[in-house]
């Protein structure tokens, strides 16, 4: 899909939650342009690889080799660190947010908050780094 093209972004979202409806979420991760194939044990992995590959298969859709990675235990995706104990915020982003100075305009907070959104959803995980942050 030409990425020029407007709302393109929406358009490709929510084609793939309509196509991988029963996997999102469970075994496939799916944002922007970007798919992750999870699971808790190696042999189950094998299982949720060959069932994405079907689906990719029965819809005609096509990946890019190059940008592919199989067999990898622990990878920076999406300003996120994915290994086998899941998915966890990058704490490289964690110290820079901490490090950053005091915001005093109201343009420096909302940059602010832009950056702590990336770590919301692990804001339970990170009480007491978020502590210190504030």
């Amino acid at each position: 899909m030409p990425l020029g093209l407007k709302n393109v972004g929406a358009t490709y979202q929510r084609a793939m939650v309509m196509l991988f409806h029963d996997m999102i979420c469970k075994e496939i991760e799916v944002c922007v342009d970007d798919m992750i194939a999870k699971s808790k044990k190696e042999e189950d992995h094998v299982k949720v690889l060959r069932k994405l590959f079907e689906r990719l298969r029965k819809y005609e859709l096509k990946l890019n080799h190059v940008k592919c990675s199989f067999e990898v235990k622990f990878k920076k995706l999406l300003g996120f660190v994915v290994s086998d104990r899941g998915i966890e915020v990058n704490l490289d982003k964690v110290r820079v947010i901490q490090s950053m100075p005091s915001p005093k305009t109201e343009k420096e907070v909302r940059g602010f908050f832009g950056r702590l959104n990336y770590i919301a959803r692990f804001i339970a995980q990170l009480t007491t780094t978020c502590e210190l942050i504030f």
